[in-house]
């Protein structure tokens, strides 16, 4: 099971424009920041608290943007 990070792109949007500009201000490449952002790999304890702080987020806001359980379909 993965995480939805639909709320993170929103924000990334409305404050940075573009996810590249995102990842320029964290440090991290646009393609591993793509990869995270799909699941392929992990945010890092450090990159979420950075992310929180260059969104302008507080801390207790961790859950809703990093730990939102992706809803899965289900086939009947």
């Amino acid at each position: 099971m993965g995480f939805s990070y639909n709320k993170l792109k929103g924000k990334i949007k409305e404050v940075f424009g573009t996810q590249e500009a995102f990842a320029q201000a964290l440090g991290i490449g646009r393609t591993s920041l793509y990869s995270k952002l799909n699941n392929n790999t992990e945010f890092t304890q450090s990159e979420m608290l950075k992310s929180l702080e260059l969104l302008g987020l507080a801390k207790c806001d961790v859950d809703t943007y990093f730990f939102t359980p992706k809803v899965q379909n289900s086939e009947q």
